[in-house]
């Protein structure tokens, strides 16, 4: 054999190896950029790629990574960490350190941000940058036990509600063409869903490792989104044809040249289907924030029938979570078709399931409570998104979105701190809870049910 041959054979045989290790390469990264192409496919599609809603649905699936990072360190640090009564304590404190405060900012953020319309990418970005530099404080406090956890985990809710303002203030100027408020509102929430669920495992492996690195994990995922979030497009940041709801009783009072003075701005503006439907869905969110609180409290000391504490709230937290998902699947389904009705008929589901599961108490009916009210949680709010694009001016709108998010959010605190102080007697903590669904159904029966007979205002219906 020639020095020619041999040469040649080597060159084959190391084209051989290096095609080998090129296609093992390939392998080994298709899924991963298959899944990243699949995903950008999925949440650009319908012209929401044009628009800059898809890089929305991406920025809040990263925002939904993010916080639940930091829940599970919160959780295993200031719940699961020590005995039952002295994890009461140290919620309370948490609550009375952290949410008492918030209930006194939350109704500043909306308005704070109706005043500073040009800059919504800068706000969505210094949400995350914020909560990316609280999660190292909360690593060095879970570390060292120190007090600096509660301020900073203050600072991390405020945050995160702030993001949720803007966010619900953003949707509306990145509607692709013939793109419902409703359909693009549950795509976003999906995102959000998805990414929680997908981060969840992965807080825990990692909390697994060390108490810090879950929080570690939320500061590259919240520095990730601080960059996406000067990704959205310019058109986020404009304010051209907005007003600032004034939300008084009257229509000669809701924008411009025909607004006028009123002594307390409140969220009545908007329209009285509008501010029905936002009392129905307060009622839904109270629950919520109830039943978080009560059964995490309440399957500690009594978990589900042959389940660790920690699995029995799993298995109910997914239980919400799928039920939040299908909820949202549905109301996209259903678009803006009588959203009275629905808003009516899944407060009363709500309402049925919360009496029956107080009354016939067992491991099965929570789990199905949770499942049903996280259903009608996503699709109650859908209906009001879809209550507030038929009703509410366009120059108010966004306006109108920030501020009842904010009175939302309010609620969520509420119910809260309700269940934080309830005693750990399922009965009686579900038809409490229960009650609070019952207000909010009765009190806007009524008017939900006369505006679906009138049919509203003028309906500008979008596909």
């Amino acid at each position: 054999m020639t020095a020619a041959d041999k040469a040649s054979d080597r060159g084959g045989g190391s084209g051989r190896v290096g095609g080998a290790v090129r296609a093992m390469g390939r392998a080994l990264h298709f899924p991963v950029s298959g899944a990243a192409r699949g995903i950008r496919r999925a949440t650009h599609a319908h012209g929401a790629g044009e628009s800059g809603l898809g890089k929305l649905i991406e920025l809040h699936a990263v925002n939904g990574a993010g916080d639940v990072m930091v829940t599970v360190a919160l959780a295993s640090t200031v719940f699961f960490s020590v005995p039952t009564d002295e994890a009461r304590g140290r919620v309370a404190l948490y609550l009375a350190i952290t949410m008492a405060p918030f209930t006194v900012l939350a109704p500043v953020i909306g308005p704070l941000l109706d005043r500073l319309p040009h800059g919504r990418r800068a706000a969505m970005a210094g949400s995350m940058l914020a909560r990316a530099l609280l999660a190292l404080v909360i690593s060095g406090a879970v570390a060292s036990g120190s007090l600096e956890l509660y301020p900073a985990a203050l600072g991390v809710l405020v945050a995160s509600k702030a993001y949720g303002v803007v966010r619900s203030a953003v949707v509306p100027r990145l509607l692709p063409p013939r793109f419902s408020l409703v359909k693009a509102n549950s795509r976003v929430t999906l995102a959000g869903l998805l990414a929680t669920g997908a981060a969840a495992p992965v807080a825990a492996g990692l909390h697994a490792v060390g108490d810090p690195w879950p929080l570690y994990g939320a500061f590259l995922i919240f520095v990730a989104g601080t960059f996406l979030s000067f990704s959205l497009p310019p058109t986020v940041d404009s304010a051209k044809g907005e007003d600032v709801a004034l939300l008084a009783a009257d229509e000669q009072h809701l924008h411009g040249p025909y607004r006028k003075r009123v002594k307390r701005p409140g969220l009545r503006t908007v329209g009285p289907a509008v501010t029905h439907a936002l009392g129905a869905n307060a009622a839904l969110r109270c629950l919520s924030g109830f039943l978080i609180f009560f059964l995490a409290f309440l399957l500690r000391e009594h978990p589900l029938t042959g389940q660790s504490a920690a699995v029995s709230l799993g298995i109910v937290g997914v239980a919400a979570g799928v039920g939040n998902a299908l909820g949202t699947a549905v109301g996209a389904w259903l678009r803006s078709r009588a959203p009275e009705v629905i808003i009516v008929a899944v407060v009363a589901v709500v309402l049925g399931a919360s009496v029956v599961a107080g009354l016939f108490f067992s491991a099965f009916l929570v789990a199905c409570l949770a499942a049903v009210a996280g259903f009608a949680q996503a699709l109650a709010k859908l209906a009001l998104d879809a209550l507030i694009q038929r009703d509410v001016p366009e120059q108010v709108r966004t306006s109108a979105f920030a501020r009842s998010e904010t009175l939302l959010q309010m609620a969520w605190v509420f119910g809260g701190a309700v269940g934080i102080v309830m005693p750990l007697n399922g009965t009686v903590g579900l038809l409490v809870g229960a009650a609070f669904v019952a207000v909010g159904w009765l009190t806007t029966l009524k008017g939900l049910l006369a505006s679906a007979r009138h049919g509203g205002r003028a309906r500008a219906r979008v596909a």
